[in-house]
């Protein structure tokens, strides 16, 4: 199996504060990763870094080059996306204006097929299809994160990272949140998925790691670490049964 990602020896400092303090990790082609941990753990930061969005030391290989000198664009250009915490949707345009602008890079540089793909996206989401005319300030946030999901996939990623999909969603939208991005292992596209909401996170993935304070505090495979009996404790508990 070949590896998509492979982070080696990451830090991360704000000032004279280090975030993240060594992290190793690595996402192999058509798996989904998950990063589970308490708020404040710096699993956002993980992301940005990985994103060219904060400065960093240590090594990023993504399909076996060295991104330590690419810009976030390049990154993009490559196949690589961020589904950030908040969406980041343009809401005074309609769903179908913020698809067509997930391809704005492949129409760029002269790359056709993204009305097939905008077609994909309907047929993946078909609320979405339902509400192309919609103003995407008006979706709930369900709809939302659809979109957001939508978007990114007309980038044709071969890798997206998702930073709290499941935030602010009720149970059940949740499950169904879940339930695409698990059926999204199929297109081929592999997936780092970060999440607070742990049961949810680790019943889609096939690899965990679990961070706490920087750090990577455990990793395995998912089914191992849902019965590792820490794990059980700080993040499956009573209060996890509800998400």
């Amino acid at each position: 199996m070949s590896t998509v990602l492979e982070v080696t020896d990451l830090r991360v400092c704000y000032r004279k504060v280090e975030a993240l303090h060594g992290v190793s990790l690595r996402v192999d082609k058509g798996t989904i990763v998950t990063v589970i941990g308490p708020n404040g753990a710096g699993k956002t930061t993980l992301l940005g870094a990985i994103m060219g969005l904060l400065p960093s030391t240590g090594t990023i290989r993504y399909l076996g080059g060295e991104l330590a000198a690419a810009r976030v664009e390049a990154r993009v250009a490559r196949g690589l996306c961020l589904v950030p915490e908040r969406r980041e949707l343009f809401g005074e345009l309609s769903v179908q204006d913020n698809l067509r602008l997930g391809a704005f890079q492949r129409v760029r540089h002269g790359e056709r097929g993204a009305d097939a793909d905008l077609g994909d996206v309907y047929q993946r989401f078909p609320r979405l299809a339902e509400r192309r005319t919609q103003l995407a300030a008006t979706l709930s946030g369900g709809e939302r994160q659809m979109l957001a999901l939508g978007r990114a996939l007309m980038g044709k990623p071969q890798l997206l990272m998702l930073d709290e999909p499941s935030l602010g969603l009720a149970p059940r939208i949740v499950r169904e949140i879940m339930h695409i991005i698990a059926d999204l292992r199929k297109t081929g596209v592999s997936i780092l998925l970060v999440e607070q909401n742990a049961r949810a996170a680790l019943q889609v993935a096939d690899y965990g790691y679990v961070l706490e304070t920087g750090e990577i505090a455990l990793e395995g495979a998912s089914s191992s670490l849902a019965g590792n009996p820490r794990v059980v404790e700080s993040y499956l508990g009573l209060a996890s049964k509800t998400s």
